[in-house]
């Protein structure tokens, strides 16, 4: 008896026809690779929940479920997988728009065997280059604080990359977005990559301290120094010294805090509350708004000096409304995370996928992070299902009241914000009306960013989409 070279690479043939798939499944066990067989779409799904492939061979005309569907449920499950789907020869442009979809390649039947194996070698030679260059991926990214940063949406490229040529350098970040987009998750990356990562990260929510307390929590205070002071303390700003301090909702702080901050920020010292003495403090800042800033100093609620030191670089962290394509990974994120303390494993469902991405999202991504813990809590099925995310709709929710003439008048939320960018764009255009690259710096987005807004919105963009290199 002849044994085969034991082959390295897990592989599941999938095809409804029994005959076929058990020849096929004989030929490569025959060549030593260790095989596992579905007989359609629904079973294999089930099968790489719970197990691991390195390659995915599949029929694609199937029924009720076909390859292309089964190709973009496997991969969101498992993103480094390799799929090479097998085609009659007259469904050569379903094979093609299969690898635009992901698959890695296609083998039109009948096959020679030889064909097959040499395409098999070649699909898992390169799952195991995406593996090696994932599992960097992601060490890279744990070890830096990307990790929580998850996304692959053009939105959030443009952030990352924004994120990792600021980090590097000592200027002062303000970073700009819609409650729950995850702006202290940007200042946490920003530290992690910065030269202070072995200092600390010091965070603090101004809009959770009273007016009276917060002076003393950012400065510090000297025995005696007000009623309850028995002792000195030293503030946050000196337990951040040789790190990051992340100042979040810096636009509700009041006018006379706003002026000891500029100081702090310009002359790198302060004064405990109660004392006279300045202590020097080696600090870098990283604040954060859910405001409109330059609304909030035009209405004298915020200093633009203040202003100005802050937003040396800006970062705008994206709604989810504008990059539904990452529910599906952020939905399966969260989940992997609730099915870790959960004694009963939940998996996503499709329809529960296509479900979250008809939804806008008010909340942004903490609404979809609620969702799926609610889900993994309280469904009675292991599988989630669109029942299971119970979703409010425009009708359910406060509308914005814009009053630009005194009259108030109602719109819709996703269209309140389409004007806002609008205007924005239009006052950025005034100023450098010839220059794309500089309207984007001035609104701190990147020149593909600010392309893809203008074309939406219908306003004149002139040549091609910007290409990120």
């Amino acid at each position: 008896m002849i044994v085969p070279p034991q082959r390295k690479g897990r592989i599941l043939v999938v095809d409804d026809q029994r005959n076929m798939r058990a020849t096929t499944a004989l030929l490569l066990r025959s060549e030593g690779y260790t095989v596992d067989e579905a007989g359609g779409g629904e079973e294999a799904l089930a099968w790489l929940q719970d197990h691991q492939a390195d390659l995915l061979l599949t029929d694609l005309k199937m029924e009720p479920m076909d390859g292309i569907q089964l190709l973009k449920r496997a991969i969101e499950l498992q993103p480094r997988l390799s799929v090479i789907v097998m085609t009659a020869y007259g469904s050569i442009d379903t094979a093609v728009e299969a690898m635009r979809r992901g698959a890695y390649d296609y083998i039109t039947k009948p096959f020679k065997d030889g064909e097959l194996i040499h395409r098999i070698d070649k699909g898992l030679e390169h799952a195991g280059l995406i593996s090696a260059v994932d599992v960097f991926a992601g060490e890279f990214k744990e070890r830096h604080g990307l990790s929580s940063l998850v996304g692959r949406s053009q939105a959030m490229r443009d952030l990352t990359t924004r994120i990792t040529r600021v980090a590097s350098s000592e200027a002062t970040v303000l970073v700009q977005g819609e409650s729950g987009t995850g702006k202290e998750l940007v200042a946490r990356a920003v530290h992690a990559l910065s030269q202070r990562t072995r200092g600390p990260f010091v965070p603090v929510n101004c809009a959770a301290i009273t007016e009276t307390l917060l002076e003393s929590e950012l400065f510090g205070h000297a025995r005696g120094a007000f009623t309850g002071a028995v002792k000195a303390r030293r503030g946050l700003f000196e337990e951040a010294h040789g790190g990051t301090i992340f100042i979040d909702e810096v636009t509700e702080t009041a006018p006379a805090f706003q002026t000891k901050l500029l100081r702090v920020l310009q002359e790198g010292e302060l004064r405990r509350v109660g004392e006279n003495a300045s202590i020097k403090v080696d600090v870098r800042t990283v604040a954060a708004t859910n405001r409109d800033v330059e609304t909030e100093v035009n209405e004298k609620r915020f200093r633009q000096d203040l202003y100005y030191r802050l937003a040396v670089v800006t970062l705008v962290v994206p709604p989810l409304r504008e990059r539904l394509e990452d529910v599906p990974e952020l939905a399966q994120h969260f989940l992997n995370r609730a099915n870790a303390r959960s004694r009963r494993p939940h998996r996503l469902s499709e329809a529960a996928i296509t479900h979250l991405k008809g939804y806008s999202f008010p909340g942004n991504v903490r609404e979809l992070e609620n969702l799926v813990e609610q889900a993994a809590a309280l469904a009675e099925n292991e599988e989630l299902a669109p029942h299971d995310f119970p979703l409010k709709r425009r009708s359910d929710s406060p509308v914005p009241q814009l009053a630009p003439t005194g009259a108030a008048t109602v719109q819709v939320l996703a269209d309140a914000v389409s004007d806002a960018e609008r205007r924005a764009i239009n006052a950025a255009l005034e100023k450098s009306p010839n220059d794309l690259a500089q309207v984007a710096d001035l609104l701190g987005v990147s020149a593909t960013t600010l392309w893809r807004k203008m074309k939406r919105l219908g306003l004149k963009t002139t040549g091609e989409e910007p290409v990120v290199s």
